[in-house]
């Protein structure tokens, strides 16, 4: 079995990497557009599925493609990637001193089936000021990540007082979750 990871995100490819899978890495561009009516746990899966349905080659029996995407839900709205220092400053003053959700969907696709599912965590952040964050978006240009952040970095450390769930969903693969989807599915011993 060979899987191939969709993902351009260096976080997801450390992720998997981490799993000792044997797997390739393979990138494409997919709109990352939905139906407005999509709320929370909805969005991620879609859009995973999407991003597997739209993979431009033809797959191998063997082979098992695996589609991500992870969003920060926060009072009732969704925080994709910011595009401008403006959308990022207002993501991170609105989920500071607050709770917030990240959902991961992941979708598992063969020549056989295809399969999605999703990971719930929440994230709660202390209280951090315009100059702090103002500071983390100049130096750590969060601006290839939902929400804003990261959690494993200067914002992580800084803002995140707890997380209820699988802390590397919030990185954007819930892995422990992942081993047990392919376990289950027939692709792990």
């Amino acid at each position: 079995m060979e899987l191939i990871l969709a993902s351009k995100s260096p976080r997801r490819q450390e992720l998997i990497k981490g799993l000792e899978l044997n797997y390739r890495i393979y990138s494409y561009e997919v709109e990352e557009n939905f139906p407005e009516h999509l709320k929370g746990a909805e969005i991620p899966a879609f859009l995973a599925q999407k991003k597997a349905e739209e993979f431009p080659e033809q797959l191998k029996d063997q082979e098992l493609l695996l589609t991500a995407d992870t969003v920060v839900w926060v009072n009732d709205r969704v925080f994709n990637k910011p595009e401008s220092e403006e959308e990022a400053l207002y993501m991170l003053t609105t989920i500071c001193n607050t709770m917030h959700e990240v959902f991961t969907g992941v979708c598992l696709r063969s020549t056989k089936s295809l399969h999605v599912f999703t990971e719930r965590t929440e994230v709660y952040c202390g209280p951090m000021t315009e100059d702090e964050l103002l500071h983390y978006i100049r130096t750590y240009a969060p601006f290839d990540k939902a929400g804003s952040y990261g959690v494993q970095d200067w914002f992580g450390y800084a803002a995140v007082q707890k997380v209820n769930g699988c802390f590397y969903n919030v990185m954007g693969l819930p892995v422990h979750r992942l081993r047990k989807e392919l376990k289950s599915l027939g692709w792990l011993g």
